[in-house]
């Protein structure tokens, strides 16, 4: 596989990646290569291994086989937290957020998770310059900033599915990992969503897995379909919409 112009090494490159539990083989030697600044989508039907392979690019489980860069550094035996260090940051199918603290507060955690400030217990975190930057930028990429004083538990479900990608960007990823983003939202709340992933800044590389294929493809530029966790097609929206065996095993064609 070419390397990106200039080589520059590519955002995420898994080489031979494969899973077992027991025996059963949930991720089968995936190769999957990711430039910088680029959006893709893994899709697939349930059961494919979309999931647990976003837990081994992670570092949430242990690859069985095969090996994983980031930016060119080998992250294959690395904990989740030195990949987060490197730019590594991704959002889960179930929200999970502190429903008694604001909004802005909740920002405000995930921003000082990643800053020197992680090690100040004492010091109240609107104190932090950085930090008040970070969650108060990471909101308004989100649409969040005039929810800023509200309570978690008055947000509506997209709400919430719109702070988790600011807690996500709080941290100031350079790849960002999207676990079902539109999950449980109503058809009006996955068209925020789908918007707000694609004004996202450009330079950061998206890795989205979407149940709703409709909505995967308006964001993503390339695709990727797993089934069986193995990797069945590889390519531009339309490429993969025409190909045959994705429309028969995906789409039910």
């Amino acid at each position: 596989m070419v390397s990106p112009p200039g080589g520059e090494p590519f955002a995420l490159r898994l080489h031979g990646v494969s899973k077992m539990f027991g025996g059963l083989r949930a991720v089968d030697g995936v190769e999957l290569a990711v430039r910088p600044g680029e959006r893709r989508a893994l899709i697939g039907p349930n059961g494919a291994g979309k999931t647990t392979l976003f837990n081994l690019i992670a570092g949430a489980l242990p690859v069985s086989a095969g090996r994983i860069t980031l930016f060119g550094a080998d992250v294959t035996a690395m904990a989740q937290h030195r990949r987060a260090a490197l730019g590594l940051a991704r959002t889960f199918q179930i929200t999970n957020l502190f429903p008694t603290l604001t909004v802005l507060d909740n920002a405000r955690l995930a921003a000082q998770a990643r800053t020197p400030a992680r090690f100040a217990m004492l010091r109240p975190l609107g104190g932090f310059a950085e930090v008040e930057a970070r969650a108060r930028e990471a909101l308004i990429a989100v649409g969040l900033d005039d929810r800023a004083g509200a309570r978690v538990r008055h947000l509506s479900h997209g709400e919430q599915r719109q702070l988790e990608i600011a807690l996500a960007l709080a941290g100031r990823p350079r790849v960002l990992l999207l676990d079902e983003p539109a999950a449980g939202l109503s058809q009006a709340e996955a068209q925020l969503m789908t918007a707000l992933l694609r004004r996202l800044d450009p330079a950061i590389t998206l890795l989205i897995i979407e149940h709703d294929m409709d909505i995967a493809l308006q964001v993503a530029r390339d695709v990727t379909v797993l089934h069986y966790g193995r990797v069945i097609a590889d390519g531009t929206p339309d490429a993969v919409r025409a190909d045959p065996t994705v429309r028969e095993i995906y789409l039910g064609a």
